[in-house]
Protein backbone atom coordinates (compact mmCIF):
# COMPACT_ATOMS: atom_id res chain seq x y z
CA UNK A 1 0.00 0.00 0.00
CA UNK A 2 1.37 3.35 -0.98
CA UNK A 3 1.79 6.38 1.35
CA UNK A 4 1.76 9.90 0.32
CA UNK A 5 3.10 12.69 2.34
CA UNK A 6 2.47 16.26 1.28
CA UNK A 7 4.40 19.09 2.46
CA UNK A 8 5.47 22.64 1.25
CA UNK A 9 1.89 24.20 2.20
CA UNK A 10 1.58 27.53 4.57
CA UNK A 11 0.19 31.14 4.55
CA UNK A 12 0.96 33.35 1.91
CA UNK A 13 -0.05 36.56 0.70
CA UNK A 14 -2.03 37.32 -2.67
CA UNK A 15 0.04 37.02 -5.93
CA UNK A 16 2.65 34.93 -3.59
CA UNK A 17 4.09 31.73 -4.68
CA UNK A 18 4.26 28.14 -2.98
CA UNK A 19 5.15 24.80 -3.84
CA UNK A 20 3.73 21.80 -2.69
CA UNK A 21 5.70 18.28 -2.76
CA UNK A 22 4.27 15.24 -2.53
CA UNK A 23 6.26 11.81 -1.59
CA UNK A 24 5.49 8.23 -2.19
CA UNK A 25 7.07 5.94 -0.20
CA UNK A 26 6.22 2.80 -3.27
CA UNK A 27 8.83 1.83 -5.33
CA UNK A 28 5.97 1.71 -7.97
CA UNK A 29 5.29 5.60 -7.87
CA UNK A 30 6.73 5.75 -11.72
CA UNK A 31 3.77 3.46 -12.44
CA UNK A 32 1.33 5.88 -11.18
CA UNK A 33 -0.32 9.05 -12.83
CA UNK A 34 -0.77 11.63 -9.79
CA UNK A 35 -3.32 14.37 -9.49
CA UNK A 36 -3.34 17.07 -6.94
CA UNK A 37 -6.92 17.90 -5.81
CA UNK A 38 -8.14 20.81 -3.18
CA UNK A 39 -10.76 20.84 -0.60
CA UNK A 40 -11.78 24.98 0.46
CA UNK A 41 -14.31 24.88 3.76
CA UNK A 42 -17.77 24.01 2.75
CA UNK A 43 -17.09 22.96 -0.87
CA UNK A 44 -16.44 19.69 -2.11
CA UNK A 45 -12.45 18.14 -2.88
CA UNK A 46 -12.00 19.12 -6.45
CA UNK A 47 -9.09 17.92 -8.72
CA UNK A 48 -6.81 21.09 -9.92
CA UNK A 49 -4.32 19.29 -11.87
CA UNK A 50 -2.65 16.05 -13.20
CA UNK A 51 0.00 14.30 -15.03
CA UNK A 52 0.73 11.44 -16.42
CA UNK A 53 3.30 8.65 -15.60
CA UNK A 54 6.27 9.68 -17.74
CA UNK A 55 5.86 13.53 -16.42
CA UNK A 56 5.30 14.09 -20.33
CA UNK A 57 1.21 14.73 -20.32
CA UNK A 58 -0.62 17.47 -17.83
CA UNK A 59 -3.66 18.35 -16.76
CA UNK A 60 -5.25 21.37 -15.21
CA UNK A 61 -8.40 23.39 -14.12
CA UNK A 62 -9.40 26.10 -15.74
CA UNK A 63 -8.95 28.25 -12.69
CA UNK A 64 -5.70 27.49 -12.15
CA UNK A 65 -4.30 27.26 -15.88
CA UNK A 66 -1.26 29.63 -16.13
CA UNK A 67 -0.50 29.81 -12.37
CA UNK A 68 0.01 26.51 -11.25
CA UNK A 69 2.31 23.61 -12.72
CA UNK A 70 2.51 20.13 -11.67
CA UNK A 71 5.80 18.36 -12.37
CA UNK A 72 7.07 15.04 -10.96
CA UNK A 73 10.52 13.37 -9.97
CA UNK A 74 10.56 9.96 -10.55
CA UNK A 75 13.74 8.80 -9.05
CA UNK A 76 12.62 10.93 -6.19
CA UNK A 77 9.11 9.30 -6.47
CA UNK A 78 7.89 13.20 -5.39
CA UNK A 79 5.42 15.06 -7.44
CA UNK A 80 5.10 19.26 -7.24
CA UNK A 81 2.85 21.91 -7.24
CA UNK A 82 4.08 24.95 -8.13
CA UNK A 83 1.86 27.59 -7.74
CA UNK A 84 2.13 31.52 -8.51
CA UNK A 85 -0.12 34.15 -8.45
CA UNK A 86 -1.96 33.10 -5.97
CA UNK A 87 -5.37 34.22 -4.81
CA UNK A 88 -7.42 33.97 -1.44
CA UNK A 89 -10.15 31.55 -3.86
CA UNK A 90 -7.23 29.23 -3.65
CA UNK A 91 -7.37 28.66 0.27
CA UNK A 92 -8.03 24.82 0.92
CA UNK A 93 -6.51 21.85 1.98
CA UNK A 94 -4.56 20.70 -0.66
CA UNK A 95 -4.28 16.44 -1.25
CA UNK A 96 -1.90 14.32 -3.47
CA UNK A 97 -3.07 11.57 -5.16
CA UNK A 98 -2.11 8.60 -6.99
CA UNK A 99 -4.37 6.52 -9.84
CA UNK A 100 -3.35 3.43 -11.89
CA UNK A 101 -5.15 4.52 -14.84
CA UNK A 102 -3.41 4.21 -17.92
CA UNK A 103 -5.88 6.00 -20.28
CA UNK A 104 -6.09 9.71 -19.31
CA UNK A 105 -8.43 12.27 -19.75
CA UNK A 106 -9.60 14.82 -17.79
CA UNK A 107 -13.46 13.16 -16.80
CA UNK A 108 -11.94 10.17 -15.55
CA UNK A 109 -9.47 12.04 -13.65
CA UNK A 110 -11.59 14.00 -11.60
CA UNK A 111 -13.03 10.70 -10.14
CA UNK A 112 -12.34 10.42 -6.96
CA UNK A 113 -12.87 6.54 -6.98
CA UNK A 114 -9.85 6.46 -9.65
CA UNK A 115 -7.47 6.53 -7.19
CA UNK A 116 -6.15 3.82 -4.64
CA UNK A 117 -3.77 5.93 -2.49
CA UNK A 118 -3.96 9.77 -1.17
CA UNK A 119 -2.09 11.58 0.91
CA UNK A 120 -3.15 13.84 4.38
CA UNK A 121 -3.32 16.72 3.27
CA UNK A 122 -1.88 20.10 3.52
CA UNK A 123 -3.28 23.46 4.40
CA UNK A 124 -2.75 26.37 1.51
CA UNK A 125 -3.80 29.67 3.47
CA UNK A 126 -3.78 32.76 0.76
CA UNK A 127 -4.46 36.28 2.44
CA UNK A 128 -6.12 39.28 0.56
Amino acid sequence: QVQLVESGGGLVQAGGSLRLSCTASARTFSTDAMGWFRQAPGKERDLVTAISQDGLTTFYADSVKGRFTISRDNAKNTVYLQMRSLKPEDTAVYYCAATSLRLLNWGLLTSEREYHAWGQGTQVTVSS
